[in-house]
């Protein structure tokens, strides 16, 4: 498509924000299924509604354009939902697993933060104070989520994915500690010093 004109790359950016966003309100659900930690499922549930609350901001958006609301596919979100549904997939301890989906949530925001705020910026710059007051809106949403996620992240949820990781290492290390393998081919390599150091002598 030929954009002669700011506007017309502003409406671009919308469409695939109008698609991320749909793309979101399909794989969140699952990720609030397999959240472990009911502070995370509550941030994720809350964020859900909010998602909803920003699809229709959108439209607001578009029609505060002139514009159709349609959108277009974000090939962003898509590859980074893959990933958030590769990560679900796995075998993972449940702090473990919250931990992961709290990552993968903040790629997203992190993702739409920018996304946001270049259109809220084209929005301004083109004087559409209504638009621009829309997308900011939703910015602060998305920063909002972000810092809730990273505070629960630092108050719980990762501190117990380390120990979890600390108590697997520990096990880990156990057997072998008990085993006598390690203490065996040390008497194996010491005898066969012993022996070399007495042929050497005859």
């Amino acid at each position: 498509m030929e954009m002669n004109h700011l506007q017309e790359l502003l409406i671009e950016d919308l469409k695939d924000l109008y698609n991320a966003e749909q793309q979101l309100l399909k794989a969140m659900p699952k990720m609030v299924k397999k959240a472990s930690h009911p502070d995370l499922k509550e941030a994720f549930e809350m964020h859900l509604k909010e998602t909803q609350g920003q699809v229709k901001r959108l439209e607001q958006v578009f029609d505060a354009l002139g514009a159709k609301a349609k959108g277009k596919t974000c090939h962003a979100m898509k590859g980074l939902i893959e990933e958030a549904t590769e990560l679900m997939g796995e075998d993972a301890e449940p702090d473990v697993l919250d931990a992961g989906l709290i990552g993968a949530a903040q790629k997203v925001e992190h993702y739409e933060i920018a996304s946001y705020g270049t259109a809220r910026t084209y929005a301004r710059l083109l004087g559409n104070e209504q638009a621009a007051r829309l997308l900011q809106q939703t910015l602060d949403e998305e920063g909002n989520t972000d810092k809730k996620l990273t505070a629960l992240a630092e108050s719980s949820i990762n501190i117990e994915a380390a120990d979890m990781d600390d108590e697997d290492v520990a096990m880990q290390q156990s057997p072998r500690r008990s085993s006598g393998g390690s203490s065996r081919s040390g008497s194996s390599r010491s005898g066969s010093r012993s022996s070399s150091k007495s042929r050497s002598r005859r």
